[in-house]
């Protein structure tokens, strides 16, 4: 466990080292200001339900971004080799890779704690749904990351992991579409696999314990298969 966070703790650094971090944490901020502007303006509403379905859509180019250079980056330079000949094991190298990850897109969500201080400021939203978008965000947002460092175990080329990432994340956002061309059992379970579906009821002020699940088992299916992706490489190495 040791190891695991003396990973994570070297990734943060090198987001805030490199202007990945900066650049993708204001283009970000710039996007959610303006649709929050947006939003409040037409809707007259002081609420974040709206927001929070629109920054979900975000997720498909933020956990590409943030994810890319991970372990492809590690691969293209050499360096995997010595993470996968010193004394640590694959899936703290993966699992500290994520969290590192995941503290960043959490700290992004903290910046955006200012909209529901200006809705408190000048008008009365209800604080639970607000509570569990935010968690919805967290946890929509960990398994986007999750297929993003999955997708960059795969290849030695940033761009390409981001293709795989945004392809994986777009893949699982939308196979509830599949419902509408497919009916019966099959239908209902691409219908399960959707994100989209499983993140509706957060912005409501509903925490369903299935959805927690969803979002949990996508995060471990995926670092698991990024693991053994790593401990492949290593047995041929």
């Amino acid at each position: 466990m040791r190891n695991t966070w003396l990973i994570a703790r070297r990734e943060l650094a090198s987001y805030f080292t490199s202007p990945v971090a900066y650049a993708v944490t204001a283009v970000f901020l710039v996007i959610a200001g303006y649709f929050f502007g947006m939003i409040l303006y037409y809707s007259r509403q002081a609420t974040l339900s709206y927001l929070f379905y629109n920054v979900t859509t975000f997720l498909l180019v933020i956990g590409p971004a943030l994810t890319m250079r991970l372990l492809a980056e590690e691969r293209k330079s050499g360096t995997i080799e010595l993470l996968l000949t010193s004394p640590v094991r694959d899936g703290e190298v993966v699992v500290g890779k994520f969290i590192a990850a995941l503290v960043l897109w959490a700290l992004m969500l903290v910046l955006t704690l200012v909209y529901p201080l200006l809705l408190r400021l000048y008008g009365n939203p209800d604080p639970g749904p607000i509570l569990t978008g935010y968690l919805g965000l967290l946890l929509a947002g960990g398994a986007a990351l999750s297929l993003g460092v999955l997708a960059s175990a795969l290849t030695s080329n940033q761009i390409i992991a981001a293709l795989i990432g945004f392809g994986l994340t777009m893949l699982l956002w939308v196979t509830d579409a599949v419902q509408g061309v497919v009916s019966g059992p099959v239908g209902s379970f691409f219908a399960y696999l959707s994100m989209a579906s499983h993140f509706d009821a957060f912005p409501s002020g509903v925490i369903d314990t299935k959805d927690v699940v969803f979002f949990l088992s996508v995060i471990v299916a995926a670092l698991f298969v990024a693991t053994r992706i790593l401990e492949a490489r290593r047995w041929k190495s």
